[in-house]
């Protein structure tokens, strides 16, 4: 079976770089690129299509529920949300929901959460494992 790639968005770098280093750990998985923004996601998915997209709620210029609005008009692509913002129930995490993401999960400290490997590390792979079927 080839890697399955995987688009990670969020404006830190030093979550995506953690995302980067959770996936990296399963040899099923390959992170394909990086956006910081909503806008350099959508660029990235139009020119290079990844088979899932991990997606921050909370970034400048075009945030997780405008992009995943948008993304929706593009593409079929799923979308796993990872941030601080969408705790279960929350507006963010039902709006997302709504707009068809295939999993909400909550980083367990914040934007900057330092622990997530350790405590979400798990989850997140299960989540896109799960989503994409492997």
């Amino acid at each position: 079976m080839s890697q399955k790639n995987i688009l990670i968005v969020d404006d830190s770098f030093v979550m995506r770089a953690l995302l980067k280093g959770i996936i990296s750990a399963d040899a099923d998985l390959n992170v394909c690129g990086e956006a910081g923004n909503g806008i350099e996601a959508l660029q990235s998915i139009k020119t290079s299509p990844p088979d899932l997209v991990l997606l921050d709620i909370e970034m400048p210029q075009m945030d997780g529920i405008e992009c995943l609005r948008r993304l929706r008009l593009l593409s079929d692509v799923p979308v796993i949300i990872v941030s601080s913002v969408a705790q279960a129930g929350s507006p963010q995490a039902l709006e997302a929901r709504k707009l068809g993401a295939a999993d909400v999960i909550a980083k367990p400290s914040g934007a900057m959460s330092l622990d997530l490997g350790a405590k979400k590390g798990h989850e997140i792979v299960k989540s896109i494992r799960k989503t994409l079927g492997i």
